[in-house]
């Protein structure tokens, strides 16, 4: 199947079927794919939370406004975490990368304060949440992305010093009757003519 074709066919989904659950091997095999993930510089200012056990779902699920059926349904959820101290990174991510990558964050971002830095590590996980689905579609897996969550509750239920929830994914499979899918909803998009330019 090309790319294009997957990107026909994946949509965000909105019911589903809760009695089918993604192996073990296929979760493993999506967290080297979000190791892989690109960023800018490979600054790398992330942490991915894989939650398949239920109560813990549960409890997510409670605070992401409505997306608290979705979550319960899905096989699991996929919470993209970013670092929120740029003294962390500067001490952890950015001490380990190469001296090009190292002045380039010196000369370009380190002058501009730390929310715009802070914004800067954000995008970079948005990159990697284009690179899931991306990879969730050519696996056939069902996703939708969620930034209807409580990022403050996340962090509540999954602590982790320095880094805070931004996003999060249900993956699983689809219930037949899911009314979004495009066999039974097609996309709508704005035209080519409208988004793309060619010089």
């Amino acid at each position: 199947m090309s790319f294009l074709e997957i990107a026909q066919e994946r949509y965000a989904t909105k019911k589903y079927n809760p009695n089918e659950k993604i192996a073990g091997e296929v979760i493993e095999e999506l967290k080297a794919i979000l190791r892989l993930s690109p960023s800018s510089i490979n600054s790398q200012p992330w942490k991915f939370t894989i939650v398949g056990n239920d109560e813990v779902k549960s409890k997510l699920a409670k605070v992401s406004y409505h997306n608290e059926e979705k979550i319960n349904q899905a096989s699991h959820i996929v919470v993209f975490h970013v670092i929120n101290d740029v003294t962390k990174f500067e001490n952890e991510n950015l001490s380990q990368l190469p001296e090009g990558a190292v002045n380039y964050y010196k000369q370009h971002l380190q002058s501009l304060g730390e929310e715009a830095i802070q914004t800067w590590m954000q995008h970079q996980v948005y990159l990697a949440l284009g690179f899931f689905l991306s990879a969730c579609g050519s696996m056939r897996i069902d996703s939708t992305p969620m930034e209807g969550i409580k990022p403050d509750e996340y962090n509540n239920i999954l602590p982790y010093e320095g880094y805070t929830a931004l996003f999060a994914v249900a993956i699983g499979r689809r219930d037949a009757e899911d009314f979004n899918q495009p066999s039974l909803k097609p996309k709508s998009r704005r035209s080519q003519e409208e988004i793309t330019i060619s010089l």
